[in-house]
């Protein structure tokens, strides 16, 4: 039922959404609009229809931090079916080929996600949202043609195995397994496309039915709300965000700044960089725990990126 009234605008920050099933990133973008009351909004990687969990949202100058959260590295649940594989690697997808995966055992997969483990090249999925002349793959795939990605790295710092289970019948109709797995990897991994590779790998075929997001960044499952919490959210009042400075602190390094640095940053200026960090850009927060702005160090200085708090 749409809104009797317009909801007064949120502040600035970012919410944690838990997707659910069934709809699409952008579907969740379009009711977070009406709900934050601006059409300031956007997310930080998309989740494809059939997965559930962890999609980071941007709201007014928030979006600005998306870019960078994006890059951050990702953690998943999920379950891949071997025995079968299908044309968009994951559950709704058409048959392409079948195979017996009675006899694989837990060594043989062990062997195999060793191999998927680390940095890998992996070719991505023919569906994913990736561009070609312009347009996303997965429409041309659905407009009939062949789509071959390049093969690009990633990283997949974490592969584990949970409960191996028995299918009486894959999707084509021979015996499968179902493989549950805890998977950590960086921006731009695929779980479909791993969950692809081990069923070739094993020379079963293989697919995912269910994933979920349990991690991007700093932001985890615990911090999301559904969207049936955030609908019941009250009228009249803005909708709770997670302040800026608090979604820099949760998963940029952070840099402590003096009043004089924090007003040059605010004028776009140049400071002295501060000590090194494990990765780049760094927030840099004011004595009063304002976000100024995202740095990046070049010898002896650091500049800013993106300015939050400009003089």
């Amino acid at each position: 039922m749409p809104d009797r009234v317009r909801r007064p605008t949120a502040p600035d920050g970012l919410v944690v959404v838990d997707k659910p099933a069934g709809c699409t990133s952008h579907d969740v973008v379009a009711r977070m609009r009406r709900l934050a009351g601006t059409r300031k909004v956007g997310h930080a990687g998309t989740l494809d229809p059939m997965a559930t969990g962890v999609l980071v949202l941007g709201i007014g100058r928030a979006t600005r931090l998306l870019t960078y959260v994006v890059g951050a590295d990702k953690e998943y649940l999920a379950t891949i079916r071997l025995g079968a594989s299908t044309t968009t690697d994951d559950a709704e997808g058409e048959l392409l080929t079948s195979g017996d995966a009675s006899g694989v055992t837990r060594g043989d997969i062990d062997r195999e996600i060793a191999l998927l483990t680390g940095p890998i090249l992996q070719v991505p999925s023919s569906v994913s949202a990736i561009k070609v002349d312009g347009q996303r793959a997965y429409a041309r795939v659905r407009a009939g043609e062949d789509v071959e990605l390049a093969a690009r790295w990633v990283t997949v710092s974490e592969f584990a195995v949970g409960d191996v289970r028995p299918v009486g019948a894959a999707a084509g109709g021979v015996p499968g397994l179902d493989v549950d797995v805890r998977v950590v990897c960086s921006s731009g991994t695929y779980i479909r496309a791993l969950a692809r590779d081990l069923g070739a790998s094993l020379g079963v075929g293989g697919h995912l039915t269910a994933l979920r997001r349990t991690r991007v960044g700093g932001y985890p499952l615990a911090m999301a709300r559904t969207l049936d919490e955030l609908e019941a959210w009250p009228q009249d009042v803005p909708l709770d965000v997670l302040p800026l400075a608090d979604a820099a602190r949760a998963t940029f390094p952070v840099r402590e700044l003096t009043a004089n640095e924090a007003a040059a940053l605010s004028y776009g200026k140049r400071i002295e960089a501060g000590p090194p960090t494990p990765s780049e850009p760094v927030a840099a927060l004011s004595p009063a725990g304002e976000l100024v702005a995202l740095l990046e160090t070049s010898g002896e200085h650091a500049r800013p990126v993106l300015v939050f708090a400009p003089a």
